[in-house]
């Protein structure tokens, strides 16, 4: 039966690799992430699973350890933050190419210049195009689950993409929650022993990421798109199968107090929390607003967010990083191509927030719903905000 305790959660998402049954781990610390890899570094040393944990000079030799063991058969988890998971990006689209269901956690920080430690979606938002599947947690309960399912997930015959899941760093790594942890027996039904489809082994020699020129690259990468997106009815159904097994239920876009609701707020990450206190209380005061928490980020739920707006007159979208010299937030815009083909749609407002771990507090959320609503339709000067920025 599934345990509360109270724990660290980067601590808990190390104890839900371990649950999963790990063969390898290959890690490099950097903060806010260093807590998980030394827990599945002590989980390997103290003998709980049987698994080897390989030390590493970096971050990009963290990923290439883990693209060499998966390779091999292994079920594979990293980890990584900022700064760690830019060093990585050269060989992110190798693992999805080579289609190696590697688990990653990524303790979302934001990425210098200047340097900071803080939270914010910098550094997983330029890995987007990377080909890996990209999940987004809210809480601690949200790590641990995540971290389980997306095993599942990535190791399905039909996927066989890696997963990244994003926990805000401090917000969430270093917070202490009472969390249900499942048992191993309640993982081991879940989750089945993995099956690799192709394995490097000297008995049996296969080629992987071999060289392609331009007759073939446009062919490879077509693949590629098909596969993450394919991967989404799969991720649904996983989803499925653990509200039925454990009763936490799981969308790609979660909505808080979306009837009758004018104006919606869309957040990813933790930041979901503290805006749905802000709803209720505008909610008191007759303000008709409702929140959209996105989980799924990569494949992105078109269809879903679609239906989640319907309706509503204007749409907040909330970024925690910016694309420099485009639109704005990331977010954001892919939010404006995903709607811009819709019959009626609600006027779009993007406000970035939370840069480098800059506080959110409920007044702040109320002060940009109420904004938004005595603005009404009307077009606003600018596509984007930079909420909160002090006057020199």
């Amino acid at each position: 039966m599934s345990k509360r305790i109270g724990i660290e959660v980067a601590v808990a998402a190390a104890e839900a690799a371990a649950l999963c049954r790990f063969d390898v781990a290959a890690v490099y610390p950097i903060t806010p992430q260093s807590h998980v890899a030394e827990h599945l570094s002590n989980i390997v040393a103290d003998g709980r699973i049987d698994a080897e944990f390989i030390t590493v000079e970096s971050e990009h030799s963290a990923m290439s350890a883990a693209m060499g063991a998966s390779a091999t058969g292994a079920r594979v988890v990293t980890a990584t933050s900022s700064q760690g998971l830019m060093y990585m990006h050269e060989v992110l689209p190798i693992a999805s190419a080579m289609r190696l269901p590697i688990v990653m956690a990524i303790a979302n920080r934001a990425v210098s210049g200047p340097l900071n430690i803080l939270n914010d979606h910098s550094d997983i938002m330029p890995q987007r195009d990377s080909g890996w599947i990209s999940l987004f947690a809210e809480n601690g309960q949200e790590v641990v689950d995540m971290m389980i399912q997306a095993f599942k997930i990535a190791e399905h015959r039909d996927v066989q993409l890696p997963v990244n899941v994003n926990i805000d760093g401090f917000q969430l790594t270093h917070m202490v929650e009472p969390l249900e942890m499942p048992d191993q027996k309640e993982v081991d039904k879940f989750l089945p022993p993995y099956k690799p489809y192709a394995t490097l082994h000297p008995d049996k020699p296969v080629s992987m990421g071999t060289f392609a020129m331009n007759d073939v690259y446009t062919e490879v990468m077509k693949a590629k798109d098909a596969a993450l997106v394919n991967s989404k009815e799969v991720i649904l159904a996983v989803w499925k199968e653990w509200e039925k097994r454990f009763g936490r239920a799981y969308e790609p876009i979660e909505g808080y107090r979306v009837k009758g609701a004018e104006i919606l707020m869309l957040t990813m990450g933790s930041m979901g929390e503290t805006a749905a206190v802000a709803i209720d209380e505008l909610r008191k005061k007759g303000i008709p607003a409702g929140l959209l928490k996105m989980k799924l980020w990569r494949p992105f739920p078109f269809d879903e967010l679609k239906k989640a707006v319907k309706g509503a007159k204007t749409l907040i979208v909330t970024d925690r990083a910016v694309s420099f010299g485009g639109p704005g937030g990331p977010v954001a815009g892919e939010v404006r191509s995903a709607l811009y083909d819709q019959p009626t749609r609600p006027a779009i407002i993007n406000e970035i927030i939370g840069l480098g771990g800059r506080d959110m507090m409920v007044e702040h959320f109320m002060e940009i719903v109420m904004k938004a609503a005595k603005a009404g339709r009307k077009k606003r000067k600018e596509a984007y905000e930079f909420y909160g920025v002090r006057e020199a």
